[in-house]
């Protein structure tokens, strides 16, 4: 059964379609220094590597803004600039043709300097984010609500989405992040109900790679599995590459992004029989290593009773018993496979699927 999608606009962020039922893509941030192209080269390359679509790049300080476009020459995927509170980076960053900019209405300024930013990315043809967040809300929306809750949001980004529109602008992408997953949904809810624009989903602030994770995944998951969402970004207290790890297996959790084999596992209990936990750490961590670009579900499961049982439903599986484990496949036993060997038996039924 196919997933109902919002229906939204569709721009381009360099060459990766957002919106319009395009695939959903997914973006992290560079934590170097961006002056420092070298090093800001190599984290996007790496970032890259383990399946970002797009990377995104801080620009504080005029040599930031500077290395943009040797940046952007270098970068293998479309970089967008993150602006805060100065709008000359942004109109440096749109001369260095990068592929998007990051605005944050709460402290881009006068709003003549926003109306110069849109109008440059208009000649340029690159569209905007209008990135509102909690943390830095407009003072005036701030003093009317007392804290940043989903209207807040809401009203900061349509304030800034009329901005756009006088200026005829509507190369527009909004996000309304929320260090509060409940409020982070609600938020959202109210863009997707009452505008069309692509959504960049993501929960601000969202703690260390165990707990951020987490959050990450009951907002954007919450919200993907309602159709909401058309590129998501994982912020984590972490390093950058488990942002575009966690990303992805938001997606394959429900069925969403690239081909991925999904790996089931029972939790485990009294009837366990072999050492499932390394088995499964195994599998994994070579699943990941060598990139199948297949959709299939494959269980290792602790005992007959989960597999191929409660597992039938998988593409391919083990049941592990004492010493040996069943390999299955659709719920009907191939074979019986000594424990030592189980690894390299699933590993196989992979690759020959």
């Amino acid at each position: 059964m196919e997933r109902p999608r919002r229906v939204s606009r569709q721009m381009f962020v360099g060459n990766v379609a957002i919106g319009g039922g395009a695939p959903i893509s997914v973006q992290s941030m560079t934590t170097s220094k961006t002056h420092d192209v070298v090093k800001t080269l190599a984290e996007i390359e790496q970032l890259a590597s383990a399946g970002a679509d797009i990377v995104r790049v801080a620009v504080p300080r005029p040599e930031d803004a500077d290395a943009l476009a040797e940046i952007v020459a270098g970068a293998s995927v479309p970089i967008v600039a993150d602006i805060h509170f100065n709008h000359r980076y942004a109109l440096k960053a749109i001369q260095a043709k990068v592929a998007k900019v990051r605005i944050n209405p709460g402290n881009i300024g006068k709003h003549e300097w926003e109306a110069e930013v849109l109008e440059a990315a208009k000649d340029a043809g690159i569209p905007i984010r209008i990135g509102v967040n909690s943390g830095s809300l407009e003072k005036d929306i701030l003093d009317k609500y007392g804290y940043p809750q989903p209207e807040a949001l809401y009203d900061s980004a349509m304030r800034h989405i009329e901005i756009c529109n006088a200026c005829d602008f509507d190369d527009v992408i909004i996000s309304v992040k929320h260090s509060d997953v409940y409020y982070m949904i609600q938020a959202y809810k109210l863009l997707a109900l009452r505008t069309d624009y692509p959504l960049h989903l993501g929960v601000t602030e969202s703690g260390s790679k165990t707990t951020g994770t987490i959050k990450s995944a009951i907002g954007i998951g919450a919200l993907l599995a309602e159709g909401i969402g058309d590129t998501i970004r994982v912020s984590l207290a972490a390093d950058s590459i488990h942002e575009v790890e966690a990303g992805h297996q938001i997606l394959k959790s429900l069925r969403l992004g690239r081909p991925g084999v999904n790996i089931i596992a029972c939790p485990t209990c009294g009837r366990l029989t072999g050492d499932l936990f390394t088995i499964v750490e195994k599998v994994e961590r070579a699943v990941k290593e060598r990139k199948f670009e297949k959709d299939l579900n494959v269980a290792l499961m602790g005992c007959a009773v989960n597999g191929p049982g409660e597992a039938a439903g998988a593409d391919l599986g083990v049941s592990l018993g004492r010493g040996r484990a069943h390999l299955f496949k659709k719920g009907v036993i191939l074979r019986t496979v000594p424990e030592e060997d189980i690894v390299d038996a699933v590993l196989q039924a992979i690759e020959e699927w």
